[in-house]
């Protein structure tokens, strides 16, 4: 999965790179953080699903929003303090090719 994610990062499209360094960060932080919520293996848990196929129907865009931004009255706290714009894309991305 790291190659990929690796890779990922190099065919970001612009204005959505991330430093190979901070991809690192962010898998931890999808594995950990997100993984709390939505289970470790992404299949679901307190919140839904975030395997590709359960996001299919979102766009990258639209993603990246919940995450810097949440979902009111629910679970899902924003991470706008946290994660940049383009970070926030390149997670929405991360978790789309998965």
């Amino acid at each position: 999965m790291r190659s990929a994610a690796l890779l990922l990062a190099l065919t970001l499209p612009a204005g959505a790179e991330v430093a190979p360094a901070r991809v690192v960060e962010l898998e931890h932080m999808v594995t950990q953080d997100c993984g709390s919520c939505h289970g470790l293996t992404r299949r679901g848990g307190l919140g839904s699903p975030l395997t590709a196929e359960a996001l299919s129907h979102a766009s990258p865009e639209a993603l990246a929003a919940i995450i810097l931004d949440g979902v009111p009255e629910t679970a899902m706290p924003p991470w706008r303090p946290l994660l940049t714009e383009e970070e926030a894309l390149w997670i929405a991305l991360y978790l789309k090719q998965d």
